[in-house]
């Protein structure tokens, strides 16, 4: 299915019965990804898998982090999802942070995955890859890496819903950066997982789901407020 936001073609695919779910994917991919995680999320939530805007088979347009977050608000408001829960992953996490800084009223809760809050957040040597990928290619997924987000403490002391921190051990983002997600917003709880790096529990895989499925508790995803 395709949907028309702020001036772009956004295809999505909807999954499942129950209380409802939007999900992120990360850069250069596409909702393909949350194959594993959404077989299992189908049986507790209604799933929403969103190809952003310049990803799969979303139409082109300007890439920024806060285009992305508007996007997120927009698809939401479109569609009159009521207050779902969010999962992101890595792009797709700041984009939900993005959104949440500004309308934080427009959902129950988030599920953050390798987000980071600044490109000096992620680890020498991913940082010092996606610098040359750029200088040789002059392409927009890397520009976007390289040039945002830019989140402040004050910005996600905003965010007054309850929010899952995760990361791999061996992730991409600094820990430093992650722990300071975690601190900076009010109701959070972040969650390391020994031996996965970056995208190694969620992309084709089903770790995350089972994760969410068991913090069920603490996102109060089907409670409605």
């Amino acid at each position: 299915m395709y949907i028309r936001v702020n001036g772009v073609e956004l295809y999505y695919e909807v999954v499942g019965e129950g209380y409802p779910l939007v999900m992120l994917h990360g850069n250069r991919e596409d909702c393909s990804i949350f194959d594993a995680s959404s077989s299992v999320l189908r049986e507790r939530y209604k799933v929403h898998l969103l190809d952003s805007r310049c990803h799969g088979r979303s139409s082109d347009g300007p890439l920024a982090y806060e285009i992305l977050g508007d996007d997120l608000i927009s698809f939401v408001a479109a569609l009159n999802i009521d207050r779902p829960v969010v999962y992101g992953f890595s792009d797709g996490a700041i984009a939900a942070l993005c959104a949440a800084v500004k309308r934080p009223d427009l959902f129950s809760s988030l599920i953050l995955s390798g987000a980071n809050t600044s490109p000096s957040g992620i680890r020498f040597p991913s940082l010092l890859l996606m610098c040359l990928g750029y200088l040789f290619t002059r392409n927009k997924y890397d520009r976007l890496m390289l040039t945002g987000p830019y989140l402040k403490k004050s910005d996600l002391e905003k965010i007054d819903i309850p929010v899952l921190v995760t990361a791999g051990e061996h992730d991409v983002v600094k820990r430093s950066d992650t722990e300071f997600i975690a601190s900076s917003i009010p109701h959070s709880k972040l969650i390391v997982l020994s031996g996965e790096n970056h995208s190694s529990y969620i992309i084709h895989d089903r770790k995350i789901a089972d994760i969410m499925m068991e913090e069920d508790f603490f996102l109060k995803s089907t409670e409605r407020s």
